[in-house]
Protein backbone atom coordinates (compact mmCIF):
# COMPACT_ATOMS: atom_id res chain seq x y z
CA UNK A 1 0.00 0.00 0.00
CA UNK A 2 1.03 3.31 -0.33
CA UNK A 3 1.43 4.36 3.24
CA UNK A 4 4.25 1.65 3.34
CA UNK A 5 6.25 3.95 0.63
CA UNK A 6 5.36 7.55 2.17
CA UNK A 7 6.54 6.41 5.50
CA UNK A 8 9.39 5.54 4.12
CA UNK A 9 10.03 9.12 2.52
CA UNK A 10 8.79 10.95 5.59
CA UNK A 11 11.09 8.97 7.60
CA UNK A 12 14.01 9.02 5.14
CA UNK A 13 14.07 13.35 4.74
CA UNK A 14 12.97 13.60 8.26
CA UNK A 15 16.21 12.05 9.32
CA UNK A 16 18.01 13.85 6.84
CA UNK A 17 16.86 16.97 8.17
CA UNK A 18 18.11 15.97 11.32
CA UNK A 19 21.64 15.36 9.56
CA UNK A 20 21.09 18.87 7.86
CA UNK A 21 20.79 20.74 11.33
CA UNK A 22 24.03 18.57 12.50
CA UNK A 23 26.06 19.76 9.58
CA UNK A 24 25.98 23.64 10.97
CA UNK A 25 29.23 24.56 11.89
CA UNK A 26 27.43 26.97 13.89
CA UNK A 27 24.49 26.70 15.46
CA UNK A 28 23.69 30.51 15.05
CA UNK A 29 23.90 30.28 11.36
CA UNK A 30 20.21 28.35 11.22
CA UNK A 31 18.80 31.79 11.90
CA UNK A 32 20.70 33.45 9.09
CA UNK A 33 18.72 35.70 6.77
CA UNK A 34 20.95 37.55 3.98
CA UNK A 35 19.53 38.89 0.67
CA UNK A 36 17.10 37.37 -0.46
CA UNK A 37 16.82 34.48 2.11
CA UNK A 38 13.89 35.25 3.80
CA UNK A 39 13.26 31.90 5.29
CA UNK A 40 16.12 30.57 7.62
CA UNK A 41 16.65 26.81 8.05
CA UNK A 42 16.04 26.78 11.74
CA UNK A 43 12.58 28.47 10.14
CA UNK A 44 12.23 26.10 7.38
CA UNK A 45 12.43 23.00 10.08
CA UNK A 46 10.01 24.68 12.64
CA UNK A 47 7.80 24.77 9.42
CA UNK A 48 7.92 21.50 8.73
CA UNK A 49 7.50 20.32 12.44
CA UNK A 50 4.37 22.56 12.09
CA UNK A 51 2.73 21.57 8.59
CA UNK A 52 3.56 17.70 9.52
CA UNK A 53 1.96 17.60 12.61
CA UNK A 54 -0.97 19.58 12.49
CA UNK A 55 -2.14 17.62 8.54
CA UNK A 56 -1.37 14.45 9.50
CA UNK A 57 -0.74 14.48 13.25
CA UNK A 58 -4.01 16.98 14.46
CA UNK A 59 -5.95 16.30 10.91
CA UNK A 60 -5.44 12.49 10.41
CA UNK A 61 -4.56 11.20 13.63
CA UNK A 62 -6.33 13.01 15.85
CA UNK A 63 -3.21 13.74 18.18
CA UNK A 64 -4.82 17.22 19.44
CA UNK A 65 -1.87 19.14 18.25
CA UNK A 66 -2.49 23.18 17.81
CA UNK A 67 -0.58 24.80 15.21
CA UNK A 68 0.26 27.84 15.82
CA UNK A 69 1.98 28.82 12.36
CA UNK A 70 2.81 32.76 12.80
CA UNK A 71 5.41 31.18 15.60
CA UNK A 72 7.28 28.91 13.16
CA UNK A 73 8.39 32.02 10.88
CA UNK A 74 9.04 34.01 13.83
CA UNK A 75 10.56 32.24 16.53
CA UNK A 76 14.46 32.22 16.70
CA UNK A 77 17.18 30.71 18.41
CA UNK A 78 15.73 27.44 19.66
CA UNK A 79 18.72 25.10 20.29
CA UNK A 80 19.39 22.23 17.39
CA UNK A 81 18.76 19.77 19.96
CA UNK A 82 15.06 21.08 20.76
CA UNK A 83 14.37 20.91 17.04
CA UNK A 84 16.06 17.56 16.59
CA UNK A 85 13.68 16.31 19.23
CA UNK A 86 10.69 17.52 17.92
CA UNK A 87 11.82 15.95 14.36
CA UNK A 88 12.00 12.79 16.25
CA UNK A 89 8.68 13.09 17.68
CA UNK A 90 7.39 13.89 14.15
CA UNK A 91 8.61 10.77 12.81
CA UNK A 92 7.29 8.59 15.40
CA UNK A 93 4.09 10.40 14.89
CA UNK A 94 3.75 10.12 10.93
CA UNK A 95 4.68 6.41 11.23
CA UNK A 96 2.19 5.95 13.96
CA UNK A 97 -0.69 7.40 12.11
CA UNK A 98 0.18 6.00 8.27
CA UNK A 99 -0.08 2.84 9.76
CA UNK A 100 -3.59 2.97 10.99
CA UNK A 101 -4.73 4.52 7.49
CA UNK A 102 -7.09 1.69 5.35
CA UNK A 103 -7.04 2.18 1.68
CA UNK A 104 -10.62 3.83 2.10
CA UNK A 105 -9.08 6.64 4.34
CA UNK A 106 -6.51 7.32 1.17
CA UNK A 107 -9.52 7.76 -0.96
CA UNK A 108 -11.16 9.77 1.05
CA UNK A 109 -11.93 13.81 0.77
CA UNK A 110 -9.38 15.23 2.02
CA UNK A 111 -10.11 19.60 2.45
CA UNK A 112 -8.06 21.78 3.66
CA UNK A 113 -10.37 25.05 3.37
CA UNK A 114 -13.70 25.23 0.73
CA UNK A 115 -11.91 27.24 -2.16
CA UNK A 116 -9.62 24.28 -3.00
CA UNK A 117 -10.14 21.62 -5.53
CA UNK A 118 -11.07 18.55 -4.25
CA UNK A 119 -8.45 16.27 -3.72
CA UNK A 120 -7.90 12.53 -1.88
CA UNK A 121 -5.63 12.45 1.78
CA UNK A 122 -3.10 10.37 -0.62
CA UNK A 123 -3.25 12.93 -2.98
CA UNK A 124 -2.38 15.58 0.20
CA UNK A 125 -0.24 12.98 1.38
CA UNK A 126 1.85 12.67 -1.53
CA UNK A 127 2.08 16.72 -1.69
CA UNK A 128 3.14 16.83 2.26
CA UNK A 129 6.30 14.71 1.03
CA UNK A 130 6.92 16.84 -1.92
CA UNK A 131 6.60 20.00 0.89
CA UNK A 132 8.97 18.34 2.69
CA UNK A 133 11.44 17.31 0.42
CA UNK A 134 11.19 21.06 -1.35
CA UNK A 135 12.07 22.80 2.34
CA UNK A 136 15.14 20.10 2.87
CA UNK A 137 16.50 21.27 -0.31
CA UNK A 138 16.43 24.76 0.44
CA UNK A 139 18.12 24.01 3.95
CA UNK A 140 20.40 22.41 2.04
CA UNK A 141 21.28 25.32 0.45
CA UNK A 142 20.74 27.36 3.31
CA UNK A 143 23.54 25.55 4.64
CA UNK A 144 26.06 25.69 1.78
CA UNK A 145 25.40 28.85 1.11
CA UNK A 146 25.81 30.80 4.83
CA UNK A 147 27.46 28.66 7.50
Amino acid sequence: MITDTLIKLFKRDLNKLIDELDLYKDESNLWKQEGLVSNSAGNLCLHLIGNLNHFIGATLGNTGYVRQRDLEFSNKNVPVSEMKKQVAETITMVEKTLSMLAEVDLQAEYRRNPFEDDMTTEYFLTHLALHLAYHLGQINYHRRLLD
